[in-house]
């Protein structure tokens, strides 16, 4: 459920956009994403650090998208956040302690090696999407760039995260490759 809710605002967005336009479509995401932020406290207790941080970005940059009137604060925080992202799993790995390993160890047993690769592939992902949100916002008309914000960079992570999941499972245990 955790899952479908971290969606509804950008189905929000997009549709809002679709049939209105960029500015409607981004004050309802600022209030879908606050809204978000509150139902997953009042559901789960609990609310993780990247989307507080995600939702204080929407705020700030929705806000001058709108008291500006100007879409290029909204284009912006798509690659400021996947930037930190980046980066906080760059100074994870500086620190030795990959967040990816830290996520995800207390149900996957893999070697040190294996933790090092997929925190960089995911430091490379991230830097990539940055870069690329950058080139489809500022050489792709508005419409281009909310289908990729929307379809293309769900689509590219969903796949990315199967990738992700391949190279785990072919590093597994040998004993947990055979008990499934």
């Amino acid at each position: 459920m955790k899952q479908l809710i971290d969606f509804i605002p950008l189905i929000i967005f997009f549709a809002l956009y679709k049939f209105y336009d960029i500015y409607i479509a981004t004050g309802a995401l600022i209030i879908a994403t606050l809204v978000q932020v509150v139902l997953v406290w009042a559901l789960y207790k609990r609310v993780e650090k990247m989307q507080i941080i995600t939702a204080v970005l929407v705020a700030i940059f929705g806000g001058m998208t709108l008291f500006f009137h100007d879409d290029n604060f909204i284009k912006w925080k798509v690659t400021i956040v996947y930037a930190l992202f980046a980066i906080g799993l760059a100074v994870s790995e500086a620190m030795g302690k990959p967040l990816i390993k830290n996520m995800l160890s207390k149900e996957i047993t893999l070697p040190e090696r294996v933790w090092r690769t997929i925190n960089w592939a995911w430091i490379g992902f991230f830097s990539l999407l940055a870069g690329v949100n950058i080139y489809v916002a500022y050489s792709m008309p508005l419409d281009a760039w909310v289908n990729f914000k929307v379809f293309g960079t769900l689509i590219l992570t969903f796949l990315f995260m199967i990738a992700t999941g391949v190279y785990i499972y072919r590093h597994l245990p040998k004993e947990s490759n055979s008990d499934q």
